[in-house]
């Protein structure tokens, strides 16, 4: 097959584009790095035709539902144009589990992110996921009050990048088939914890109170709205298993 992968150099992006090589697929990265810029709609035109799929794993870093919900409704907008322009079948879009019980900030972008895709001429799927491992320490960095680093309370399932990223191209071998099942990780773990994990893992000490976020996300958080439904394909690797594997300083 020959698979574009938008945010191809991203943090999952690169592990999709690793996976589909060694499954022998042709791969296009979709990067400005490459010519292309998504959000302008530059270079489109000559990066989609004669690919069977295209896998959409861009991001954007904010907390701002407008400015998530404007970029990832232009970007789509943007690469479904190219596709019925260049006669590509397939759009594949990543999104996160329970957009649709926690709209706030950058989880309403993802949600308006799905809806454009739904809306859309191309055929499509969606693969919800539940957070990555590495998602405690980016809480870690985000969340700092000067010297002290709040461990926010959570409950969710991480799951492994590389596990993710082969379900992913899994999905694009095949037809298009609509809300796919959620994955997720193998347990159920507290953010809280993982993040004071990661924290000690990498030599770093000091106070880390429990911290609950304000608001609609912050209880969304806390009830489990943000974990999946019974039926979801679960990854193998727990956090333990990933933290263990990662450097020490």
């Amino acid at each position: 097959m020959d698979i574009a992968i938008a945010g191809g150099t991203g943090v999952i992006g690169s592990q999709v584009v690793r996976v589909a090589q060694e499954r022998g697929h042709a791969v296009r990265v979709l990067s400005r790095g490459a010519g292309v810029d998504v959000q302008a709609g530059v270079g489109l035109e000559n990066a989609l035709g004669g690919a069977d799929a295209v896998i959409d794993v861009l991001n954007i870093t904010t907390t701002d539902a407008k400015k998530a919900a404007e970029f990832f409704r232009r970007t789509t907008a943007n690469l479904l144009a190219g596709q019925r322009r260049d006669g590509t079948g397939h759009h594949l879009a990543l999104s996160i589990v329970g957009v649709d019980r926690a709209p706030y900030g950058y989880y309403a972008g993802k949600l308006a992110q799905e809806a454009a895709v739904q809306e859309g001429a191309v055929p499509w799927t969606i693969l919800r996921a539940t957070q990555f491992h590495d998602f405690a320490a980016q809480m870690y960095d985000r969340v700092a009050v000067g010297p002290v680093h709040p461990a926010v309370r959570m409950r969710t399932r991480p799951i492994d990048t590389r596990e993710l990223a082969i379900r992913l191209v899994e999905l694009a071998e095949h037809p298009a088939q609509g809300r796919a099942k959620d994955i997720a990780g193998p347990r159920e773990e507290d953010l809280a914890e993982m993040m004071r994990a990661w924290a000690r893992h990498r030599g770093r000490g000091g106070w880390m109170p429990k911290l609950a976020l304000p608001g609609g996300f912050g209880r969304a958080m806390r009830s489990g709205a943000l974990l999946p439904q019974a039926d979801a394909d679960l990854g193998r690797t727990t956090f333990a298993e990933w933290l263990s594997a990662q450097p020490e300083r």
